[in-house]
């Protein structure tokens, strides 16, 4: 029962690193095709700019994963509010520090997490979570937010946007092509049809 249940942990722990990898690529496949002065654009009044949206996930990961199973997520030392703001133009290179810091900062923990630790209580703003809960909130957070910066990005680069997944229309050759690369590689085709969305 024990093995079992550690196999589980460990396949949910590379499942969330998966996860997240996708996610970061996805976010900067997006950055990468918009401007300098695009990324300090927001939309309307109460919408975030990329820049702020990069800038808050980058310190809500500092915040989470910094001694994540030793002390609370919401560090003492974090200015949430401050992440919604930008102090003159912050210009790419900055943000991209900010995002790579605070990537490394998740993969680092992840990466010291055994299957052991799954149940084990974390804190954030003193509301207790298993790892398991605190791990699936962070998903679901910084999901939303990359979904953000995809939605803002082809909104403004929009001109020249190259696509992230399977281009419009493209769905049926896609899957095609997939199948053809399962069967080259020998690792075998899933006999259900491929679902569209």
């Amino acid at each position: 029962m024990k093995a079992a249940m550690d196999g589980l942990g460990s396949h949910f722990l590379e499942e969330v690193r998966r996860q997240l990898r996708g996610y970061k690529r996805m976010a900067e496949g997006a950055i990468a095709q918009v401007t300098d002065e695009q990324l300090l654009i927001t939309v309307d009044p109460e919408s975030n700019s990329i820049a702020i949206l990069i800038k808050h996930i980058s310190g809500n990961m500092r915040s989470r994963f910094t001694d994540f199973l030793t002390s609370d997520g919401e560090k003492p030392d974090r200015h949430r509010d401050q992440e919604f703001e930008l102090n003159g133009e912050s210009p790419r290179d900055e943000l991209l520090r900010w995002w790579e810091e605070g990537w490394a900062c998740v993969f680092r923990t992840l990466d010291s997490l055994k299957p052991e630790d799954l149940m084990r209580t974390v804190y954030i703003r003193h509301e207790p979570h298993t790892v398991v809960q605190a791990l699936n909130r962070a998903l679901a957070h910084y999901a939303s937010h990359i979904g953000q910066i995809v939605f803002l990005s082809k909104h403004l680069g929009t001109h020249n946007w190259r696509t992230l997944s399977v281009p419009r229309g493209k769905s049926e050759e896609y899957n095609r092509k997939m199948i053809e690369e399962k069967r080259r590689s020998g690792k075998g085709v899933s006999k259900e049809p491929a679902h569209k969305s």
